[in-house]
């Protein structure tokens, strides 16, 4: 693995299983709700993806073109590309080892009276990848192929870009089963404070991925991760002339989360509260002419549609 032994104690501690030289397993907080309490994650209850049947993984943890204040990670190691001295991995392998890393990090589940048995054998054969987590995914340079795997074992597929890539996106021919860009300012100026991007033109790339948008053909989700005292107080207008150019199936007004080495970063006054994003969002909807379709209270989230045939919501 092209990752110091340092960087390695750190991650482990934080609980990420290392796959192969550069990519990454870590059960999301949902999965342990689900399997012991039935509860799931708002995925589920917006898009359907089964929390259990979830892979949440990341083909690039230490690399990533911005060191976003209100990142949950730890940035000491972070890189913006990879070089030619770095080994990339075969995506097969990137997505088995995935898999049994994920095996192993809910073995011993089983053992606990709650667990439910029947999700728990169906966790270990997820039938999706949201390959997210952390770094940017779209640094993996066989990005394509990985997708490609996962679509033939029938398997969909989950991808979240802070969108400084676009000419990745505009190269896919397979393209992620649902794709969600992270536009988390309204301008320029908070762009270039709040994400701190370490790649020149971060926010000129942003807007050219969100002038792809519209024609990918695959579900389109935009993310405004609300920062109180950042980005979130009087800049609906901002964020709709922003979406307005990404057409995207739909908006997701989410609250920033104290968790991680934010806290680092920022402290619980920048958390905004559900009331706080759904007079946002409505705010938002109204100047877009999308509607409000979802919530969930729990995960701070609202979900915004333009066409509510596109919703199933459960």
């Amino acid at each position: 693995m092209q990752i110091d032994n340092e960087t390695k104690d750190i991650l482990k501690k934080q609980h990420y299983a290392l796959v192969g030289n550069h990519s990454a397993v870590k059960l999301c907080h949902w999965m342990r709700q689900t399997l012991f309490y039935d509860r799931v994650c708002y995925k589920q209850t917006f898009y359907g993806i089964e929390t259990h049947r979830c892979l949440q993984m990341t083909p690039a943890i230490v690399y990533c073109t911005q060191k976003c204040l209100f990142c949950w990670r730890y940035q000491g190691f972070t890189k913006t590309r990879f070089t030619e001295d770095d080994i990339v991995d075969d995506p097969e392998e990137v997505l088995d080892k995935s898999i049994e890393a994920q095996r192993k990090l809910i073995t011993g589940f089983k053992g606990d009276a709650r667990c439910n048995l029947k999700k728990w054998e169906e966790a270990n054969n997820p039938k999706h990848v949201a390959c997210s987590l952390s770094g940017e995914p779209t640094l993996y340079p066989r990005l394509d192929e990985f997708f490609e795997i996962c679509h033939k074992r029938g398997m969909t597929t989950f991808l979240v870009t802070n969108g400084t890539n676009p000419e990745v996106l505009e190269k896919l021919d397979n393209l992620p089963t649902q794709l969600y860009i992270s536009v988390v300012a309204p301008n320029k100026r908070v762009y270039k404070k709040l994400c701190n991007p370490l790649v020149k033109n971060g926010w000129e790339k942003l807007q050219k991925t969100l002038e792809l948008l519209p024609s990918l053909d695959t579900r389109t989700v935009i993310r405004h991760t609300l920062v109180d005292g950042w980005n979130i107080d009087g800049y609906e207008k901002e964020y709709a002339k922003l979406d307005e150019k990404a057409e995207p199936w739909f908006i997701e007004p989410k609250g920033f989360v104290l968790v991680g080495s934010s806290r680092n970063r920022l402290t619980i006054k920048n958390m905004p509260t559900h009331s706080k994003i759904r007079e946002f969002s409505r705010r938002l909807a109204e100047h877009l002419g999308y509607e409000i379709c979802g919530e969930r209270e729990d995960s701070r989230v609202i979900l915004l549609t333009r066409d509510k045939k596109n919703v199933k919501i459960k």
